[in-house]
């Protein structure tokens, strides 16, 4: 339950990451790399939900 929840609050970070440097027209891999990670972690936040 737990570690689902911090991946969640994990994946929000990086989205507002991606968001801040896409804001300082940092180069569109790096924005691109955040929202990546962030679907990764919402996924593992799904998966580690269906072990349970």
């Amino acid at each position: 339950m737990w570690g689902s929840v911090l991946l969640m609050a994990l994946a929000g970070l990086l989205i507002g990451g991606g968001i801040s440097f896409h804001q300082q027209k940092k180069p569109r891999w790096v924005s691109i790399c955040f929202y990546v990670l962030a679907g990764m972690s919402l996924l593992a936040a799904y998966l580690l939900t269906l072990g349970n």
